[in-house]
């Protein structure tokens, strides 16, 4: 399945109708078990100026992995915003930037 990003230098054309639109993040796989889907988690850091200190926040969001990238439990992936897939499933992988040690 080919992926194609619509951001900056324009591309066009993509199976399924899977452009991506919106957010593009890099996150960690730490989940690989449900069939062509994986958990990614990013850390966020956050400022709380009550405190005047920095807070990380945890977020998980479920990606569509497709057949041509297949994606395993600790690599670092980029994932694009994209349509809705399934009822959670809003995010697709487009790379895989460092693969899982073992």
């Amino acid at each position: 399945m080919m992926v194609t990003e619509k951001k900056g230098n324009v591309q066009k054309g993509s199976a399924r109708g899977l452009s991506v639109r919106g957010a593009v993040v890099t996150g960690t796989v730490v989940s690989a078990k449900a069939p062509k889907t994986v958990t990614v988690e990013r850390i966020i850091t956050k400022y709380v100026p009550k405190y005047e200190r920095y807070k990380k926040i945890k977020v998980k969001v479920k990606a569509h992995n497709p057949e041509g990238i297949s994606a395993r439990e600790g690599d670092v992936v980029r994932v694009g915003e994209t349509r809705k897939i399934s009822k959670t499933k809003s995010f697709v992988v487009l790379e895989i930037v460092k693969k899982a040690v073992a």
